[in-house]
């Protein structure tokens, strides 16, 4: 257990210390020189046996932290009392309730700090009247803060009057304490010294605030990033393997950058799956009641956090202004970033540092710059102000947008991998992974998603009978609830793999639906495919040209050609000029042959000789390679893409496709290889003459953008 003074300067708090430990925590020159604290001090002190965690070796050793009482040093006063587990407020009978004994008791609320005792120091100075003077006095000011039923024990270090009883209730409230739960947590130390120890190299000091943290352990300073590695352990002021949350630690570190001068009081070691340093962040605020108005937009202020102290600017997030002695919700947007967890305490001073303001908890570490007052918002708040990660966690998945990036919440809440794999059991959550993405979704939320995906893409189909699917990023956009494009992707696979969706390209689609013509569309393709085929096949006729020879409506023949463009079975290669699917692919060869021999390059006047063609048709058929990725152009050489020489395979016959068992197109194929699929109905060029624009999601003067499968 860690155990923190707190209390006015010269009210005795280093004379306590050292009549309880035997440590003189003053270790600074100035310090001796001018009889009182200036920095943090430690001191540790043997519990005996009988005390939790005495017998194993842990827990058997109480830290004390040392703070100065002076006002000006007020900011190491709330370094030395984050993270501590009992506080020591130091009184001096004569003087009794000073501006600092308040401004400290304040600081320990605002902590959160629940646990302490009331030392009445300099006991043998003063009347048996004036002891019960200012016993009343301190429990009038103890009343209404987190420390009102704390005992009050009149000691003197100069006598020794008490002073073995104030050391039993320290070990009896550790016995009661115990030991602070380190699983389920990654570790953070708060540095508060950073120094070099002759033969050992780069030490820090700090408290452990969650998890645990060995021997060989790869770690990080943050906000800085630098890597390190724990070389060895003091905890508690003894040697050891590890050291858990609650314990003093020294950690010598190890790394390329580490030095004493690149880490300071303030920084964080870490977990290196925790470094992400936050710089605008959602809390809960408590204004004092001391304070002389409202806190106003913009306000700045002095954050203290943990053992940091950063620049901070204070933005409203309720409807009605922070009045003196309520809480409200803020932002906090700060002037350098910091290590953090959702839940931690901080304290807001002034900016001239002479008086505190008031302080709270961290709610979201990634607050949204903008929309950040908006119900939906607020009501995410809400959710994450539960204390519990657990009950925060379902209230999130309780409330719009109704899905979570499970990977951030961890981080963010300093959760190890088995205990978020707990929750998200408990509460059976559904994750959609992708790459390093991990998204959860409440049960409900989930079957509502499949739901409005099969429901949207069924009335798309029966409105458009003739569109090959709709567009995957239009779908995503309509519904709900409404999913990172990459996540998006991943939950159409799995639909995909349960036959409820096809991925085709860019295009989603039913299992069973294909675009066909109907009778007389048919009669009129059986009419024009052998014109676009045959010994000028590298040459077919444009659309007018087809319309002339058959003595058909150019509109028509344009439509035709676009819906057997969309089943794949030609490609229109240049505006109303399209290629038989099949001549597609056997140009692929005829590039690939010339690009097999060496130097592994060809030219346009290369392939227009083996197409047998004019110049102006084989630039456009190289030109439309190269916007698929299957060349490669370099000036006036192409070369081949290995990757892509499949793209143009011979097209899937959706006329076998049955509702019952949807047999897998081409495209499937190259989504589950995780290439690029087909470029079924995928008009690419820049002319926009005789276009119409395409439903579905995108017009036909853009190429939908491409698919990749999640891993």
């Amino acid at each position: 257990m860690i155990v923190g003074t707190a209390g006015h300067i010269d009210h005795g708090k280093t004379s306590l210390v050292r009549a309880l430990t035997g440590v003189d925590t003053d270790r600074l020159k100035e310090e001796k020189a001018r009889g009182i604290s200036i920095d943090l001090g430690f001191a540790y002190l043997p519990v005996p046996a009988g005390a939790a965690g005495a017998e194993a070796g842990q827990g058997g050793v109480l830290g004390f932290v040392d703070v100065p009482g002076h006002e000006r040093f007020v900011h190491t006063m709330v370094a030395g009392a984050s993270g501590i587990d009992m506080v020591l407020l130091v009184i001096a009978a004569d003087d009794g309730v000073m501006p600092q004994t308040r401004e400290h008791l304040a600081i320990v609320d605002l902590l959160g700090i629940r646990r302490g005792v009331v030392a009445l120091t300099k006991a043998d100075l003063v009347s048996a009247e004036r002891r019960a003077e200012a016993t009343a006095e301190i429990r009038a000011t103890l009343a209404g803060t987190s420390l009102a039923e704390a005992p009050v024990v009149p000691v003197s270090s100069a006598t020794g009057e008490r002073i073995d009883g104030l050391r039993e209730s320290l070990f009896a409230a550790a016995r009661e304490f115990g030991a602070r739960e380190a699983g389920g947590k990654r570790v953070r130390l708060a540095v508060d010294r950073s120094f070099t120890l002759a033969g050992t190299g780069t030490v820090v000091t700090g408290t452990v605030l969650s998890g645990r943290v060995g021997v060989g352990d790869r770690v990080l300073v943050s906000p800085s990033g630098l890597a390190a590695r724990v070389r060895s352990i003091h905890a508690q002021n003894r040697p050891a393997q590890e050291g858990v949350a609650g314990d003093r630690c020294a950690l010598a570190l190890a790394g390329e950058q580490i030095s004493k001068e690149a880490i300071r009081r303030g920084d964080m070691v870490l977990d290196p799956a925790l470094h992400a340093p936050a710089d605008r962040i959602d809390a809960t605020l408590r204004l004092l009641p001391g304070e002389p108005r409202p806190v106003p937009q913009w306000m700045p202020v002095r954050l203290h956090h943990a053992s940091a102290e950063v620049g901070a600017r204070i933005v409203l997030l309720d409807d009605a202004p922070l009045a003196p002695g309520t809480q409200g919700r803020v932002q906090l947007v700060l002037e350098t970033p910091i290590a953090a967890a959702a839940g931690d305490r901080f304290v807001l001073r002034d900016v001239s540092a002479s008086r505190t303001i008031g302080g709270g908890r961290f709610l979201d570490l990634r607050a949204p710059a903008r929309k950040r007052r908006t119900p939906e918002r607020l009501a995410q708040l809400d959710a994450l102000a539960l204390d519990d990660p657990g009950d925060a966690l379902a209230g999130l998945l309780a409330r719009p947008p109704y899905h979570v990036e499970l990977s951030g919440f961890a981080r963010d809440h300093a959760l190890a991998d088995d205990a978020m794999a707990r929750l998200v059991a408990t509460l059976g959550v559904v994750r959609v992974a992708d790459k390093d993405l991990s998204i959860g979704l409440a049960a409900p939320a989930w079957e509502r998603l499949t739901r409005d995906i099969v429901g949207r893409l069924d009335a798309f189909h029966h409105e458009n009978p003739d569109l090959p699917g709709l567009g995957l990023e239009r779908l995503r956009l309509q519904v709900e609830p409404r999913l990172p494009a990459p996540a998006f992707r991943s939950v159409l696979q799995g639909l995909s793999r349960q036959n409820l969706a096809v991925l085709d390209g860019a295009w989603v689609r039913r299992p069973g639906h294909a675009v066909r013509l109907n009778e007389a569309e048919e009669r009129l393709w059986q009419a024009m495919a052998p014109r676009l085929g045959g010994a000028d096949r590298f040459k077919p006729p444009r659309v007018r040209d087809v319309a002339g020879l058959l003595a058909v409506d150019e509109a028509v023949v344009r439509r035709v050609l676009k819906l057997t463009a969309r089943t794949g079975r030609v490609d229109e290669v240049a505006h109303d000029h399209y290629f038989l699917r099949g001549t597609v692919a056997e140009m692929v060869g005829i590039a690939a042959d010339l690009a097999g021999a060496p130097p592994g390059v060809f030219t346009a006047a290369q392939f227009r000789d083996r197409v047998d063609t004019g110049r102006k048709v084989a630039i456009q058929i190289l030109e439309f390679f190269d916007r698929h990725g299957v060349t490669l152009r370099r000036g006036d050489l192409r070369r081949m893409n290995r990757h892509r020489l499949d793209l143009f395979g011979p097209p899937a016959d959706h006329e076998q496709a049955s509702d019952g068992a949807e047999q897998i197109t081409n495209a499937e194929q190259d989504t589950t290889l995780g290439r690029e699929a087909s470029p079924v109905g995928r008009p690419d060029f820049k002319s926009g003459r005789g276009r119409e624009p395409v439903s579905g999601g995108f017009d036909s003067h853009s190429l939908p953008p491409p698919f990749r499968s999640a891993r």
